[in-house]
C-alpha cells in the first residue's frame, strides 16, 4: 500500500498492473496479481453546493455515522472544526442513501425510499436551503437490482459516483479546488468502494446475493454458489485477490500525488488508513474474505488515524 507501514512491514509492494510497476520477487503474495485494467482516470463527477454552516441535524447525523460508517465518522472528527458539521451531514445522507437497498425486499418500495430522497433534496433547495453544502450524485435506480458488476470497471464507475463523489464535496467543505488533489480524490474513492464491496460480500452471501465483478469470477471458473457457501477453494481466493489487488492499485495511485496535493486537503483522505488496515488484515489471511478476524473491528484505528493526520500525510 504505497511507502507507508504496510511497505514497511513487507518490504515496497509491487504490482502487476499495467502502467503502475514492474514484478517483484514472488515471496510477497501481493505478486501473484494478474492483468488487471489500469485504473481509470479520474475527475469530479458532481458539482458541490457551498453553505455557511451546519443544518441543525448534528447530533442525529453523527450517532448514524458513528453506528453505521464508523471509520467514515473517525475521518471526520480529524477534519478542521469549521468542517466537521457539513462533513458529518454528507456522510449521513450518504449512508442513509446506502441504506435503502438492503432494508426494502421489493425494488419497487425502494424506488419509491430513492425518489423520497430526490424530492427532500429538491425541497430542500427550494423552500428550505440547508446551512452546508449538500450535494451528490444519487444512486441510480438500476443499482438496486440484485445483480453482480459484470466486471471491475462497472465496480470502479459505481464507487466514482458515490464514494470518490463524497470525497469531492468534502473537498468543497475544505475550501480546496486542486487538480491533484481531485485526482487523489478519484483513486481513493474507487479504493473504498472495492474494499467496500469485498467487506460486505459475508453479510450479501448471508441474503443469498453476490456483487463481485463477474469476469474476475468466470477468470477463474468460480461461481456464485461457491460464495454462498463460504468456499475456500484456491481459486475463490484468486478472485478476492485479484479483486483486493485492484483497491491497493488506486492507493498507491493516490499517494502518488501526495506531494503535489495541497497539505489542507490531506483531513479528507484519512480514510487510506482504514482501507489500508483492511487489505494488510485479508493478506495476512490469505484472502479469505469469509475469515473471523475480517469483521472485527480495530480498535487502534483511532490513535493510527491521529498520527497520520500529525504527520501531514494519507
Amino acid at each position: 500500500m504505497a511507502a507507508s507501514t504496510l511497505g514497511s512491514a513487507w518490504g515496497p509492494l509491487w504490482l502487476r498492473v499495467p502502467g503502475l510497476c514492474c514484478c517483484r520477487p514472488l515471496r510477497d503474495p501481493w505478486a501473484r496479481a494478474r492483468r488487471l485494467p489500469e485504473p481509470a482516470g479520474s475527475g469530479r463527477s458532481v458539482a458541490a453546493v457551498s453553505g455557511p454552516g451546519a443544518s441543525g441535524t448534528d447530533r442525529y447525523c453523527l450517532e448514524l455515522l458513528r453506528k453505521r460508517d464508523y471509520e467514515g465518522y473517525l475521518c471526520s472528527l480529524l477534519l478542521p472544526a469549521e468542517s466537521r458539521s457539513s462533513a458529518f451531514a454528507l456522510r449521513a445522507f450518504n449512508v442513509e442513501l446506502a441504506q435503502v437497498k438492503d432494508s426494502v425486499s421489493e425494488k419497487t418500495i425502494g424506488l419509491m425510499r430513492m425518489q423520497f430522497w430526490k424530492k427532500t433534496v429538491d425541497d430542500i433547495y427550494r423552500d428550505s436551503p440547508p446551512h452546508q453544502p449538500v450535494a451528490i450524485e444519487l444512486w441510480k435506480e438500476k443499482n438496486l437490482d440484485d445483480k453482480a458488476y459484470h466486471n471491475i470497471q462497472e465496480l470502479e464507475n459505481y464507487a466514482e459516483n458515490t464514494q470518490s463523489s463524497l470525497l469531492y464535496l468534502t473537498l468543497e467543505i475544505l475550501g480546496i479546488k486542486d487538480l491533484h488533489a481531485d485526482h487523489a480524490a478519484s483513486h481513493i474513492g474507487k479504493a473504498q468502494g472495492i474494499v467496500t464491496c469485498l467487506r460486505a460480500t459475508p453479510y450479501h452471501g448471508s441474503r443469498r446475493r453476490v456483487f463481485l465483478p463477474m469476469d474476475i469470477c468466470m477468470l477463474h471458473g468460480v461461481s456464485q454458489e461457491d460464495f454462498l457457501r463460504k468456499s475456500q477453494d484456491k481459486n475463490v481466493r484468486d478472485v478476492v485477490y485479484d479483486v483486493a489487488s485492484q483497491a491497493h492499485s488506486h492507493l498507491k495511485h493516490a499517494r502518488s500525488f501526495h506531494k503535489s496535493v495541497p497539505v489542507k486537503a490531506f483531513p479528507a483522505f484519512l480514510q487510506t488508513v482504514a482501507l489500508e488496515d483492511y487489505l494488510r488484515k485479508i493478506q495476512q489471511v490469505d484472502f479469505d474474505i469469509f475469515h473471523p478476524s475480517l469483521q472485527q473491528k480495530n480498535t487502534l484505528l483511532p490513535l493510527s488515524l491521529y498520527i497520520r493526520s500529525w504527520r501531514k500525510r494519507y
